[in-house]
């Protein structure tokens, strides 16, 4: 009657009850037999394609390097980036070592002779030696060889004073005029922090000091530049001056220009991280405190959790009361 009178209703509502007679249809579904599980939904493809992931990435990283992965789109080329680096052995470089002192202290000899003329060392000073390349009275002797000036006195003049150990070492040039006016109008750079200020570090540096050659042809250099392809456009103001012979160790150690380059590397490199050695140390203590500290915990949890854990629940139920004899 009703579906009669009203049509569209009566559709409507059919319509409206369809889903849900799906919906149960579906839902039971799951009794029927289920198909054969695919095989990339099981663990071991799971494994397999995480593995062969992982091996194409290491595989790549060693053709082509890591960086190689997130391209950097640069207008320069090659040339002008400078050559990449070799990566030396450096003693200091493995995650326990430390500074090599005696290299300290042939690499301040050489920046000394060599170096000081034109580049300065203005973050250090003569006493951050002590201890770690000479003794006191040795940099006590080399900080009274340089006169510092000081003041006022109590009249008001400035005066000249041999130097102590909290003096820094001297600059080449009074100002920065002075110091490009005296090369050409090339800027020394300091070289207090020159190996964190370079990509590469000291094998840069390394490679910088050993790396002068003749341009090859179809290079030209301005008047008054050096060709070092590790230097970014190739063309160098500092001229080499690293040659075998050029000083003289006071261990013997023979002062070719490799042995020289290696010492005032190792140099300049504590220079900028004077506190790599007592870094490393503490480093080591904090690793065998918290090690410690672990196995403590480990043994306390265990300690405190163990009555829990081995403890035996045993139900014993009532027994039915009794009546009396049947």
């Amino acid at each position: 009657m009703l579906s009669q009178a009203f049509p569209r209703l009566a559709a409507r509502a059919s319509a409206r009850v369809s889903p849900l007679q799906n919906l149960g249809k579906a839902r039971f579904s799951s009794t029927h037999a289920a198909p054969s599980q695919s095989i990339f939904a099981s663990r071991t493809a799971v494994a397999g394609s995480t593995a062969i992931a992982a091996g194409s990435i290491a595989w790549y990283s060693h053709l082509y390097g890591v960086p190689s992965l997130l391209p950097e789109a640069s207008a320069n080329s090659a040339a002008e980036n400078g050559m990449h680096p070799t990566s030396y052995p450096f003693e200091h470089y493995g995650p326990f070592e430390t500074f090599n002192h005696q290299a300290i202290r042939r690499g301040y000899q050489v920046y000394r002779e060599v170096c000081a003329s034109c580049h300065s060392l203005n973050r250090i000073a003569w006493r951050n030696l002590v201890g770690v390349s000479h003794t006191v009275d040795e940099v006590k002797a080399m900080a009274e060889e340089v006169e510092y000036e000081d003041g006022p006195n109590d009249e008001g003049e400035m005066f000249q004073r041999p130097g102590k150990l909290a003096d820094y070492f001297p600059a080449p040039y009074p100002n920065e005029e002075a110091a490009r006016a005296g090369n050409g109008g090339g800027l020394p750079p300091d070289l207090s922090l020159i190996v964190k200020a370079r990509h590469g570090a000291a094998d840069y540096i390394y490679s910088l000091l050993t790396g002068y050659c003749d341009p090859p042809a179809g290079v030209k250099l301005a008047e008054g530049m050096n060709y070092n392809p590790y230097f970014p456009g190739g063309g160098i103001a500092m001229a080499r001056v690293l040659y075998d012979g050029l000083v003289e160790y006071d261990d013997g150690t023979p002062a070719t220009t490799s042995q020289m380059a290696k010492d005032v590397t190792t140099f300049l490199n504590w220079a900028a991280e004077p506190e790599h050695d007592q870094r490393k140390k503490m480093g080591l203590q904090a690793l065998m405190i918290l090690t410690s500290l672990f196995a403590i915990s480990v043994y306390v949890k265990r300690f405190k959790w163990s009555y829990i854990k081995t403890r035996k629940i045993v139900y014993d139920p009532p027994k039915p009361a009794r009546h009396g004899p049947l």
